[in-house]
């Protein structure tokens, strides 16, 4: 088996759709030995902010001299990225191995009627956590897919959980109120393991009420540690922090906006937190760490004069925060964005809280099944904002092309929504004018 026949294998996996619950993942690392045994975790949930949290995290303890495993979802640039070691992405041959020992495994539990086709995210995650048994990392850092209480990744018991931001997402599956998403996000708070949250509001009495069942404490950003931005420019933020037993000023990270400070926050909270059970964090490590972190595909600037910046808002929640961290960050005359979404978000929603940023918006389809549909795009602009210049441009090199005809130097060429379609324009742009993020 090749590696493209590899990946074939797994993505194909996909057809048969997504089925929520523990009970084909539990079975499948049972056969596997249960690698996931092996390892220390520090897991991440939420709404948005995982990956960046994820990877703050990460970048601290390896700083720290720890080895780190990292698992994320989706991938921007290859697959291979969702997990990796020190930064090291899975080597490809060894993908290839775990693919070989697990198909036959997972098309014997597909055959069983009790159990069923497992996931594609169900057989990924169980060939992450063959690798990090085999790699022996001190700890993963391991992000939730979907959800939390019946996510694949749900099946470890961590030494620390980590819940960022709360808000309406995926509501066909987990719910179409905050409380009802926080009593499935609070499903990875395990007894033994304390949890940091920078969730707000509705979600705070579910994560209350769940961590005095479970008897862990729970610490919340705002109330038992805190960031204060101190600056923000193009190149990134310096902020302060107060933490759970450890102030610090001055801390810098290059990525860009408001919440990523609070994310940086939330993973040094609970790198705090993992302090107590041996992972100790010196200050120098905190310092390199968090300047060193990076997690493309976020508010990164790819090309300036004009500006060219790419960011994968995937919802309401993100959104929301790219129109605030653009309009704070950057000064140009006018801004064309380039939009390509999914249709099962909120669409309607989205565009009438991104449009008032754009001068000129061209339309253009994500790489994926459920791309939103550029001419339906068109009707819902045509009625939100009649005289903006709107365009169709369905592949995407040509929409990232027809965007940066349309600037002159002092503009700005926004593209943003699906990852699907950021990695693919980022991808694109560094091809093309052999840019470097």
């Amino acid at each position: 088996m090749h590696y493209e026949e590899a990946l074939a294998w797994i993505h194909g996996i996909a057809r048969f759709g997504m089925n929520q619950g523990l009970e084909r993942i539990e079975a499948l690392l049972d056969l596997l030995g249960n690698p996931h045994r092996a390892c220390k975790y520090l897991h991440i949930g939420g709404t948005n902010g995982k990956g960046s949290t994820a990877a703050f995290a990460a970048a601290m303890l390896e700083a720290a001299g720890y080895r780190v495993g990292l698992y994320t979802s989706p991938y921007l640039v290859q697959f291979t990225n969702r997990m990796s070691v020190n930064g090291q992405d899975i080597p490809r041959d060894f993908l290839v191995e775990l693919v070989q020992k697990i198909k036959p495994l997972v098309e014997e539990i597909a055959a069983d009627p009790l159990l069923g086709q497992p996931t594609e995210f169900e057989v990924v995650t169980a060939l992450a956590f063959c690798y990090f048994a085999r790699e022996a990392p001190d700890i993963v850092v391991l992000e939730v897919g979907l959800g939390g209480r019946l996510d694949a990744t749900n099946v470890v018991q961590p030494l620390v959980s980590a819940i960022t931001t709360i808000s309406l997402e995926h509501t066909q599956v987990l719910g179409n109120t905050v409380e009802a998403i926080a009593r499935e996000k609070a499903g990875i708070i395990k007894e033994g393991a304390p949890v940091v949250t920078q969730a707000t509001g509705e979600a705070i009495p579910v994560f209350e009420a769940v961590c005095r069942e479970k008897g862990v404490p729970l610490y919340q950003l705002g109330k038992d540690f805190d960031a204060v931005s101190e600056s923000e420019s193009e190149h990134g933020h310096i902020f302060h922090y107060r933490g759970l037993y450890q102030n610090y000023r001055d801390l810098h990270i290059s990525l860009l906006g408001q919440y990523q400070v609070k994310n940086a926050a939330l993973a040094l909270a609970a790198l705090e937190l993992l302090g107590q059970r041996g992972f100790s964090l010196p200050e120098a490590a905190v310092r390199a760490g968090l300047s060193k972190a990076s997690w493309p595909g976020r508010l990164e600037v790819l090309r300036r004069s004009p500006y060219v910046v790419i960011d994968g808002a995937h919802n309401l929640e993100a959104f929301q925060q790219l129109r605030v961290a653009v309009r704070r960050l950057f000064a140009y005359r006018r801004l064309i964005m380039v939009l390509g979404i999914l249709s099962d978000k909120a669409v309607g929603h989205i565009l009438a809280e991104i449009l008032p940023l754009a001068d000129e918006i061209i339309l253009t389809a994500p790489n994926s099944p459920r791309a939103a549909d550029p001419r339906a795009l068109q009707e819902l602009v045509a009625e939100l904002a009649p005289a903006l210049p709107c365009m169709i441009s369905r592949e995407i090199p040509a929409a990232v092309d027809l965007a940066l005809s349309r600037a002159g130097a002092e503009d700005l060429v926004l593209i943003a929504g699906s990852l699907y379609l950021v990695s693919d324009a980022r991808h694109y742009l560094l091809q093309k004018n052999n840019a470097h993020p």
